[in-house]
């Protein structure tokens, strides 16, 4: 049944990597796109927290929690992401299925390594806007904008964490990013019979790279006899991403005589530099270890300092990102041997943020509840998990977009004992 269920996986993250879209959302035409990791399947299920150790999954947003894992781990999941996007007048629905995370974690003695890769931001948005124009000879024309965009930024990372004590864990990971973001922006002026007559497109390439790292520290004290806390924070400094930006400009022309004309010239664009904001993170919780745990978690981003690819891009600015978790887990008797339904893991959460984002002076937020569960693998410690996620960013008023959206992450973690030495064969 296991091997099964790991050549599906493998099949559908083939699939998912020859078409990695990882959003619908108009959102992502600003900076590097949506921020779309969140966590692991089990995190993101319980809006998001990462306080908690875990002894056999890893987890990807705290690098000191990889010295609680007591077995070798591989972890990957997948969203499928179902969005409904209305303004005023107008709505539509866009699907997308995409990689959330590949990761390996691995105890060795007091410490943890960690390894994989991350699609950290992601963009991909088709938006269209028609306006009427009178011009000289009095004819009333159709001035059509279509834009387009896909792509996004990667993460390859190593992270390592240790225990100072039996309280307190540390750990750094650093990381490479690279991506690409192509976008065409296509405007057209046309008869009141949609014949074109004069168009222009252009196409945008913005190559991504740069390092980061971020540091973590954890820490846990036994209440009593059965009550555990735990505390946890993470810090990520302020990095610069290098842009290596081409831009192409094609005109058109359509005429009655030779049918139409082309001409393209390559632009003259600048390399920048993204800003990508510093982020705190600090969380609490106390709970039943392998029971129940509740926990709650706020992350600042200084997201004032972010900036866009081009300076061309107008109407939209940036503030400090504040995001709030709640969150926590129930399981009924994981050591069952007659009941499986006991050992199921139950996952719950919501999550608040403003997402720094400010379009004609409205903050964009985003609210989301989570629930999911983790059901154990017949014979191992692994497990299959599953999260629902139900949210609303933005607002359709003010000539902006509301987006009600519901993904569906599905999570494989493999744990086993590697590189112990059998005594008996």
């Amino acid at each position: 049944m296991i091997k099964k269920i790991i050549v599906s996986f493998c099949l559908l993250i083939s699939l998912t990597a020859l078409a990695q879209e990882g959003t619908s959302s108009p959102y992502s035409f600003y900076g590097i796109g949506d921020i779309k990791f969140k966590g692991t399947v089990e995190n993101r299920s319980m809006g998001g927290i990462a306080v908690f150790p875990d002894s056999i999954n890893i987890n990807l947003q705290n690098p000191a929690q990889l010295a609680s894992l007591k077995r070798t781990n591989l972890s990957v999941g997948i969203t499928y992401l179902n969005t409904k996007s209305t303004t005023e007048t107008q709505s539509s629905k866009a699907r997308r299925t995409s990689l959330d995370y590949l990761a390996i974690g691995v105890p060795l003695k007091k410490l943890g390594i960690g390894f994989g890769l991350i699609p950290f931001s992601s963009v991909g948005y088709k938006i269209q806007s028609v306006t009427n124009k009178e011009v000289a000879s009095g004819e009333t024309v159709k001035l059509k904008n279509n834009y387009y965009g896909l792509g996004g930024v990667n993460k390859v990372f190593f992270g390592v964490g240790f225990g100072i004590t039996k309280k307190i864990n540390f750990g750094a990971n650093v990381q490479y990013n690279f991506g690409t973001i192509e976008t065409t922006n296509t405007t057209t002026i046309t008869t009141a019979d949609d014949f074109v007559q004069d168009g222009t497109n252009e196409y945008n390439t913005s190559e991504l790279k740069g390092l980061n790292f971020d540091l973590g520290l954890t820490y846990q004290t036994k209440i009593n006899k059965k009550l555990s806390w735990f505390s946890s924070i993470n810090y990520t400094p302020q990095y610069n991403l290098t842009v290596n930006n081409t831009r192409v400009i094609e005109t058109f022309q359509s005429l009655s005589t030779t049918g139409g004309t082309t001409s393209s010239v390559i632009a003259d664009v600048p390399d920048t530099k993204i800003k990508v904001p510093s982020k705190l993170t600090f969380g609490s919780g106390f709970g039943e270890v392998k029971k129940w745990l509740v926990g709650a978690e706020v992350t600042l981003l200084n997201t004032s300092v972010t900036n866009n690819r081009f300076t061309d891009i107008k109407g939209a600015t940036f503030e400090n990102t504040v995001r709030y978790s709640l969150g926590g887990y129930f399981v009924p008797n994981y050591n069952s041997f007659t009941s499986y339904v006991k050992r199921i893991t139950y996952r719950g959460g919501i999550r608040y943020e403003n997402t720094g984002l400010v379009i004609k002076n409205k903050s964009i937020t985003d609210f989301a509840g989570n629930i999911g569960i983790g059901l154990p693998l017949k014979g191992s410690v692994s497990n299959l998990n599953i999260g629902l996620e139900v949210g609303k960013r933005g607002t359709k008023y003010y000539n902006l977009i509301e987006e009600n959206y519901v993904n569906l992450s599905i999570g494989l973690s493999l744990s086993d004992l590697w590189f112990v030495k059998r005594k008996f064969d």
